[in-house]
């Protein structure tokens, strides 16, 4: 998709679109108001009729509208004045792109990016607005026989500045937002695809072919027999079920000469059925969602390279699935991490600790300025927190707020909840240096207190997506996420932002 500025006026952009708003009250939007004046108050005209409405999610799309170059005006509802921010902001474009998305319209015009919303400039707007067009167009209809749907007709999008200055950082927030959209359509992909297809091979293959698109990427994909000679017997306990051989997949990208990277660890589970502490039936299917954290950031690894930002960026991926046989991993055996701690596994179901702390040892090695795990972790998360918010947790308060204030401006919030010692007596075991779950009571922090007893002296960071990494229901999808929060602490981190 072609990205583009202007700082003309609404009325003097030549486009097949014009997008513009109107708030609640009837008060227009720069671009409609500048629109309504050469227009003879059209726009103003049909509010008052009614046929115009300012409500969050509605539109009007007029033609042959006199006095101005755009072929056509889009009109969409912004919602009260006093309340208009960054979610009713990217409401309004997604409202705009799924009114032109099953259109003939080929080029749009946005001048929704001219009205102020706190915290937010020209970049973030922008950036903002490719997103949220993103997100509409996005299909997964891989699966699917029969013929493909046509593609999109969309194929410019021109974003609205009110200065030059204020035109380059919407250039560069727009090639931002595209790179994330892009991102989070991978991750979406790959949670979409069903456990015969996204298999840990699967993941491999499609860390392989970013490698291959990338020049600054180097991936290297581990087997069963050399994750077995690193002495990673916790990861290898998850996958003793199945017949996939799990995969230990590695990508460093480096912008940033010799520099200690940032790494990101995800649990790449491709199927969750909870091994011998075997799930119930009802929503089962959905456990092929349990690799959403290794989509993500593979996704940002593939954003990062795209964007040829100047930073080292390493991404530790332990792919397997878990099963149940009469090989799996039973409750009450014990193994043997890499770093030698001893587990006793008193749930198979509690397995994505089990390969992450091994693949956390594993990602000493690379000598970490910050290394964070995402992982579809536990339940407890979705009851704390819902679907709305990824829950964070650190031994470190600073990191921990750059993560949030990270999730702040990529609209991909987070919400910080306790590591502490205080936890760890839920861990204890009789028979090993600790066990594999804590109870019911602060799970999801039990769980965080588990990893960090892997992550002593490391500037380390938990994030649980188990809530937010993607939709049941009618919508049942991945959502991405967060893409959008690794992608800014990492653009933040590189100086990329103006």
């Amino acid at each position: 998709m072609e990205l583009i500025t202007t700082t003309s006026a609404a009325s003097r952009r030549s486009t097949a679109c014009v997008i513009v708003g109107v708030y609640a009250d009837g008060t227009l939007s720069a671009g409609a108001e500048n629109i309504d004046g050469a227009a003879q108050g059209a726009i103003s005209r049909l509010y008052k009729q009614g046929d115009v409405s300012g409500r969050p999610g509605s539109s009007l799309l007029l033609t042959e509208v006199t006095g101005i170059r755009a072929k056509r005006v889009l009109v969409v509802g912004l919602g009260k004045a006093s309340a208009f921010g960054v979610t009713s902001f990217r409401r309004a474009v997604s409202t705009a792109a799924n009114a032109v998305k099953g259109s003939k319209i080929s080029d749009v015009a946005s001048y929704l990016t001219l009205e102020p919303v706190t915290n937010s400039d020209a970049y973030y707007m922008a950036r903002y607005s490719v997103e949220a067009i993103g997100s509409v167009l996005y299909r997964f209809e891989a699966t699917k026989s029969g013929r493909k749907a046509s593609p999109h007709a969309l194929r410019k999008v021109c974003i609205a500045a009110n200065s030059r200055g204020d035109a380059k950082k919407a250039l560069l927030g727009a090639e931002h937002g595209q790179a994330i959209a892009a991102g989070v359509s991978l991750a979406k992909d790959l949670g979409n695809l069903p456990p015969n297809i996204c298999t840990p091979a699967y993941l491999a293959r499609t860390a392989q072919k970013i490698d291959r698109q990338n020049k600054g990427v180097k991936t290297k994909v581990l087997g069963e027999a050399e994750i077995k000679k690193l002495g990673m017997h916790s990861f290898l306990s998850v996958t003793s079920g199945t017949t996939l051989p799990a995969k230990l997949i590695v990508m460093q990208y480096k912008g940033a000469g010799r520099d200690n990277p940032i790494v990101l660890v995800g649990k790449g589970i491709t199927f969750d059925a909870g091994g011998i502490s075997l799930k119930p039936g009802a929503g089962m299917d959905e456990m092929k969602y349990d690799m959403c954290g290794a989509a993500s950031v593979i996704a940002t690894m593939s954003v990062v390279a795209s964007l040829k930002l100047p930073i080292n960026l390493t991404v530790v991926v332990p792919a397997c699935e878990n099963m149940p046989s009469g090989t799996a991993t039973r409750p009450g055996d014990i193994i043997t991490s890499m770093s030698g701690k001893t587990i006793e596994v008193l749930n198979t179901d509690a397995e994505g600790r089990l390969v992450l702390c091994d693949a956390l040892t594993y990602s000493r090695r690379f000598k970490p300025e910050v290394i964070i795990d995402v992982a579809t972790l536990t339940g407890a998360c979705v009851i704390a927190l819902g679907h709305h918010r990824t829950a964070v947790m650190s031994t470190n308060d600073e990191l921990t707020g750059e993560i949030t204030a990270a999730g702040i401006a990529a609209d991909d919030r987070a919400w910080p909840l306790p590591v502490g010692d205080e936890y760890e007596t839920q861990l204890k075991s009789n028979f090993a240096d600790l066990a594999n779950i804590g109870g019911r009571e602060g799970g999801a922090v039990t769980a965080a207190t588990f990893l960090s007893k892997f992550t002593t002296g490391l500037n380390w960071a938990h994030l649980d997506i188990a809530g937010t990494a993607w939709k049941s229901g009618g919508a049942k999808g991945g959502t991405g996420r967060p893409v959008p929060m690794l992608t800014e602490l990492i653009l933040r981190r590189s100086r990329a932002i103006p």
